[in-house]
């Protein structure tokens, strides 16, 4: 596993783009998607709220990614076939219990236990529910979210089974320390560090890679594998 230790969420970004695009090794998904996949990354941020939260050569920027936030904490009208609201404060559905529908609200479970015991390594929420998601031909890529407090401050471990590293992780990111901070105000600590686990990170080079060019600058941050200049064609080392 590859550790990025980041002043910010925005500048760890950016490094992981930069490591995937130079070090990654090209692969076709079962959906025949071009992509450079890499081993697994974890991202360590000790102050996530601390700026910029988003890199200026990310595709979204401040205001989508406030949206993005409001809609992972507060739910949205729109409809999928999951969202991220809802694994973590509905989770259940199509569940059963006794007669009566699931639906548990994880992130309030997380903050009743680190109430009750400030030291608990228990407070987590999933989201994959193998009664729907065996069946989705979208199913979530955020896994896990685990909460702990230690020097009363509350630290935040998500792990994702797959991570679109170049368009959603910088969302991803933006959006769950948001829910860090709200939970930590719940708690009355302050936001400690967020760590950012994707088992499998990826950038999708051919279908994005008009979104690649402002972090790499044809090649003068970021070097990236042959098989991503050849596709870009504007990078002086396709040329060679």
């Amino acid at each position: 596993m590859r550790i990025i230790r980041a002043p910010s969420i925005s500048r760890a970004h950016e490094l992981v783009i930069k490591m995937i695009l130079e070090k990654g090794y090209p692969l076709i998904t079962e959906e025949n998607e071009a992509t450079i996949e890499f081993e697994e990354v974890a991202m360590k941020v000790d102050n996530p709220l601390a700026g910029p939260l988003v890199s200026p050569a990310s595709k979204f920027q401040q205001r989508f990614m406030e949206k993005y936030a409001q809609d992972l904490i507060e739910g949205s009208e729109s409809v999928f076939e999951y969202d991220y609201h809802g694994r973590l404060f509905q989770w259940g559905e199509p569940l059963s219990y006794k007669g009566s529908p699931v639906e548990i609200d994880q992130v309030s479970y997380i903050t009743r236990k680190l109430s009750s015991s400030s030291r608990s390594r228990r407070a987590l929420a999933i989201t994959w529910n193998p009664v729907s998601d065996e069946k989705l031909a979208n199913c979530p890529c955020l896994q896990l979210v685990q909460c702990i407090i230690r020097d009363n401050k509350l630290q935040m471990k998500v792990v994702f089974r797959s991570n679109d590293m170049l368009t959603a992780a910088g969302a991803n990111m933006y959006a769950l320390v948001h829910l860090q901070d709200s939970m930590a105000r719940q708690l009355e600590v302050t936001p400690g560090s967020y760590t950012h686990i994707a088992l499998v990170p990826h950038i999708y080079y051919k279908r994005d890679i008009d979104d690649i060019e402002p972090f790499c600058r044809r090649g003068e941050h970021i070097r990236p594998i042959r098989e991503v200049c050849d596709a870009c064609g504007k990078c002086p080392g396709s040329l060679i």
